[in-house]
Order: C-alpha cells, then structure tokens, then sequence
C-alpha cells in the first residue's frame, strides 16, 4: 500500500508541476514572449529581495535606463508605479507576462523581477531569459512547503542554474552569506561575489565591501574603494543598498554613478517605513516576519538609542513554518520592554494558538507576563500600543509592512494598510 501511494504522490506531483509549466508557456506565448531581447534580473534570497530590487531600479533609472520592475510590494514601468494587490512576490497565469509585455513597449529596456522559490517551484520564473541572478541571503524559511532547508536551498539555485545556460550570464552573491559558495559553484559565465570575505572559488570576481559608520539617518560603507552613503540606518540596508550596486556595476552603471544615485534612493513602502506626525517618539512598519529579519529591525531601531523599545508582532497561520513562532518571541523579548501580541495573517489557525507560539518564546526568555498585551484586533492593538509611548520611545510594527491584504479565515481577505493604521492611531492620540 505504502509503494502505491509514492508513485500516485509522485503521479499527482509531476502532474502539478506541468499544470504550472503550462500556464507559465501559455503566459508567454499570449504576450509573445515579452521578456526576451530585455535584459532581465532576477534577484532572490530569504531577506531583502524586495529592497534590493526597488533600489537597483533606482540606479538603473538614474543612469539613463528605463527600467521595470516586479517585486511584492510594487509593479514599476519606468516613473509610474502601482501597489501589488496580491500577496504574491509573482505573479501566475500570465500576469507577470502580462506586465513585461506592457513595460516592452513602453521603451523599458531591463526589467528586475523579485524571484522566490515559491514561484520557481511553480515554474514561474520559465521563460523570463534571465541575464543575471543574484542572492540577498539565506535563512530557513518557507520549511513546510519545501520540506527541509536544503531542498529550500535547491528551489533557490536553480535560478542560477537557469542563468548557467546563457553564454552571457551573470551570477552575483553576498559573499558574507553561509550559503554563498553552493550558489558561486554553478558554473555561471561570469560570477561575482562582494562582502567582508573573498569567497576564494576559482573564476569569482570577488569586490570588497565593509560598512563604515551608521548613524541615526545614514550608513557610509566602502564598496571596491568607492565610500558611498544611503539615507537610512542598519547594516541590512547596506548590504541590500551594495548587492543592487554590484549588480548596476556588472551591468554596466560606472562606481562613480552608483554613489550618486545612493544618495537618493527612496524608502520602499512597508520596509523601515517611519511614520511621522510630528509625534514625540518614533513609529516604524516593518515587513520582518521571520527570525533573522526581525532582529535586524531592531538592530536598526537600536541605532538611535530609544528610551524603549515597544513591539507589535504576530505570525503567521494557515500551518506556516510554526517553528518561527517560538524564536520571534524570543528575539522580541532581547528587545522590548512592552510587546503587543496580535494577528497578522491567521488564516483558518486560531489566532489565540499563534500567540501562544509567540508567548511561549517570550516566557522562555523570561519576559514578564504584565509586559505582554494580547489583543486580537490588531487596530486596537495598534492603537493601545501607540496609547502606551512616552516621549523618546520607539513603537515597532512588524509582520504587515506593505502588504494590502490580512488573510483570516475561511478564504477571507480583510483590505490592509499597516501605515494608514499607525498614522490614525498617532493622529487620533495627538
């Protein structure tokens, strides 16, 4: 019996995945394959792909190019812009496609397309032509739909493998990574790797990268002896501010004009989004809803010295990587004085059950019971913990960012904007 269903498992799986090989053809052909005579990048990773991808737009489009752009959070053709409404990095059944026939003929001659291993999986980055991939990072997530952190990993290279079949391909990697070198062995045409360390492969031009200074409203870091300097604070920043510029760099965008499009790269909806109402203390929207994304956000609300430090966290439902639950209490208690516990996408879970995940991880690093607030509501968590800031202190919202949608139960999907929220709160208390 246990022999009949693995080959009906494997049957039903190759099934699936040629109904997702299909659409993905079929996107292509309708849009007469958009993507080819562009120069196409792909940049994936666990965090900061859609940074990373709004700020190599930034330098594409300041060097002259016009450029598009598909990430999670937002579509660009050249200058307009427009929210992504889904909440999928991309898009299936041809409405990547769809975009890129759009942007061909408006005149965009390179596109940058947010690749996740979701959408490899379902075949959707097929038929893009990528020209060059590049890796933010990699940090266990998404483990119950890939099964383990190594079969993660595959799902991530085998757009680099893609890019191996292009004669003209370039790979670029975050040396600094654990994961790097299984990235850098895929024998791509031209591969570059930048970070604190050489990755000392054979065949990899290695471009040396160290952060000099980080200030409440800059960070100043070196990369292939050029200073450069971005309008916000944290080490992420840098790193996806210098995986952008070497991906500009192996494209063609000179160092010297790198720099100077740096100075004005724009913050990018949801991601360490500062809501000021002229308030006495500071309100940040964050994306981070994994473990090591959440810690670099406080690390970079620790850099302007807060008095304290309040948290507004969930995670998420619907069976998805449970095991974050725990650790995210954990890295919030290392932090906070105050957390607030609330939902951020429950789907048909108990939201009460996801909390207690969260809870767990906050007792296990002996927070005080009298510091957590648990409200299910997340308005009115929202607002109690804005209700709560005294003067000095930093409120951090993370988990939504700029995401349009909260998914609850039963398929619903409640309309969403973490930053409207927090700005009436602030508003309704001033």
């Amino acid at each position: 019996m246990g022999f009949i269903k693995k080959i009906l498992y494997k049957r039903a799986a190759f099934l699936v995945s040629l109904y997702h090989l299909l659409w993905a053809f079929w996107g292509a052909l309708k849009n007469d394959f958009p993507a080819f005579g562009m120069t196409v990048v792909g940049i994936t990773g666990t965090k900061g792909k859609t940074s990373s991808s709004n700020y190599l737009w930034h330098i594409l489009s300041f060097a002259g190019y016009k450029t598009a752009l598909i990430t999670t959070v937002n579509f660009r053709i050249g200058e307009k812009e427009k929210v992504n409404p889904s909440k999928q990095t991309m898009l299936g059944r041809g409405g990547a496609q769809k975009i890129i026939a759009q942007a061909k003929k408006e005149g965009c001659s390179h596109l940058i397309v947010e690749t996740s291993s979701e959408g490899i999986l379902q075949h959707r980055h097929k038929f893009l032509n990528y020209k060059l991939a590049a890796l933010t990072n990699l940090t266990p997530e998404h483990i119950e739909r890939h099964g383990s952190f190594d079969n993660y990993k595959k799902a991530k290279r085998v757009l680099f493998e893609e890019i191996s079949k292009n004669n003209n391909g370039i790979a670029v990697v975050n040396a600094d990574d654990p994961s790097a070198q299984y990235f850098l062995e895929v024998p791509v045409s031209r591969r570059v790797s930048f970070g604190s360390k050489n990755s000392g492969i054979s065949g990899v031009e290695h471009i040396p990268f160290a952060i000099k200074s980080i200030d409440a409203d800059k960070t100043v870091f070196v990369l292939n002896g050029t200073e450069m300097e971005i309008p916000f604070a944290g080490e992420f920043f840098a790193y996806n501010a210098a995986l952008a510029s070497v991906c500009a760099w192996s494209l063609g965008v000179p160092w010297e004009k790198i720099a100077q499009a740096l100075l004005s790269i724009p913050q990018v909806s949801g991601r360490f989004q500062i809501i000021n109402e002229g308030q006495d203390y500071l309100a940040v929207v964050d994306y981070a809803h994994e473990p090591a994304s959440l810690r670099s956000l406080y690390e970079a609300v620790n850099i302007r010295k807060p008095k304290r430090i309040i948290g507004l966290l969930g995670a998420q439902g619907g069976g998805r990587d449970k095991w974050k639950q725990m650790e995210m209490g954990k890295i919030a208690a290392n932090y906070c004085a105050e957390v607030f516990l609330t939902n951020e996408d429950p789907y048909d879970d108990d939201p009460l059950e996801i909390m207690a995940g969260v809870e767990e991880g906050l007792f296990s690093a002996g927070f005080s019971p009298e510091k957590i607030h648990k409200i299910i509501d997340r308005r009115e968590a929202i607002r109690g913990a804005i209700n709560m800031a005294q003067p000095q202190d930093a409120i951090v919202f993370s988990g939504k960012g700029g995401e349009v949608w909260m998914c609850i139960s039963g398929g619903q999907k409640i309309p969403w904007n973490e930053a409207e929220e927090v700005r009436g709160a602030i508003r309704a208390r001033n």
